[in-house]
């Protein structure tokens, strides 16, 4: 199976990290190997490396068994709570032996600070290259350097099931007409020249609840939510700025009137399978539609406009 844009983020940047360490963590495993009975010797070793080894939070040593056999070495001194732990059963620990002599875990959460981690392991082999301990070190994600790049979201379409107990119930319900649909003609073509005139990039209109949630170019870390008396009043263009309609946008203007069309139909084409909720993003092209089903559907707005209502009560009923 591909992997999701977000899952390659996450392994280009497993890369870069295990990359940074890998070699360090080698060397320094080559060295601690013919002091693995002497604890105090291990310890000095881990606090003149520590420094050398960027973002680290932690170094100890392990025997061949997972038994720890040195206190955990930070930057503020020596932490003796860990020593003689049993780590053999934690997941980054899980299939090194037999498989790898470094092993840079998944994230986790930490037991004691309870926050995002990572470990790196790499085994300690004596000058006849056979196994006697591990050398383990324990990284904060919120200290590891970042790649820079922000993962893109896919622009495909994408389909999530809701709740089953919804779903199970689906054909015992049927549609109540809401304060919006009554007032439908004129809320799509006012939220349609928001969008086109005063800034919003991203708008969500809760047909069930009456009710739309925008964000505006000018100020787009907050949300305005704005309830049906706000909808149907024109004047609300005046409480907004005139705003060109951004530069990042990919959806032409004139399309977003054809796709809030588009959402009319799917509201009313159908008492028991019928839209509850829709936005459209402007900027990233996205069209995201939540049914009386509990399904989710998010998909590029050219390939909305192209399905039929029939495509879509046809995709809800499987």
């Amino acid at each position: 199976m591909a992997l999701s844009p977000l899952q390659q983020s996450i392994q280009q940047q497993r890369k870069l990290v295990g990359e940074l360490l890998a070699d360090t963590m080698q060397r320094l495993a080559t060295q601690l190997a013919a002091h693995m009975a002497d604890r105090a010797t291990l310890e000095q070793m881990l606090e003149e490396a520590l420094p050398h080894i960027t973002y680290c939070k932690h170094l100890y040593v392990l025997d061949v068994g997972g038994h720890q056999i040195t206190d955990n070495i930070t930057r503020e001194g020596h932490d003796p709570d860990h020593l003689g732990r049993e780590r053999m059963d934690r997941p980054y620990m899980q299939g090194i032996l037999g498989v790898t002599d470094f092993k840079l875990s998944e994230a986790y959460i930490s037991r004691n600070k309870k926050r995002p981690s990572l470990t790196a392991v790499q085994l300690i082999r004596d000058r006849q290259g056979l196994p006697v301990g591990f050398l383990g070190a324990d990284y904060d994600l919120r200290e590891l350097p970042g790649s820079g790049n922000i993962y893109n979201e896919p622009s495909s379409w994408r389909q999530i099931k809701g709740d089953p107990a919804i779903r199970g119930g689906l054909f015992l319900q049927s549609r109540t007409e809401s304060a919006m649909d009554q007032r439908i003609d004129v809320v799509l073509p006012l939220i349609t020249e928001l969008m086109v005139e005063h800034g919003v990039f991203h708008g969500k209109l809760h047909f069930s609840s009456s009710r739309a949630t925008v964000w505006l170019v000018q100020d787009p870390f907050s949300y305005r939510i704005l309830n049906i008396d706000e909808l149907t009043d024109p004047d609300i263009c005046l409480a907004l700025p005139r705003a060109p309609y951004t530069e990042r946008a990919i959806v032409p203007p004139g399309l977003i009137e054809p796709i809030f069309d588009l959402f009319r139909e799917l509201r009313f084409a159908d008492e028991t399978l019928y839209l509850r909720a829709g936005s459209l993003n402007i900027v990233n092209g996205m069209v995201a539609l939540n049914f009386s089903c509990d399904g989710s559907h998010y998909l590029p707005f050219d390939d909305f406009l192209e399905r039929g209502t029939a495509f879509w009560f046809g995709t809800l009923g499987r």
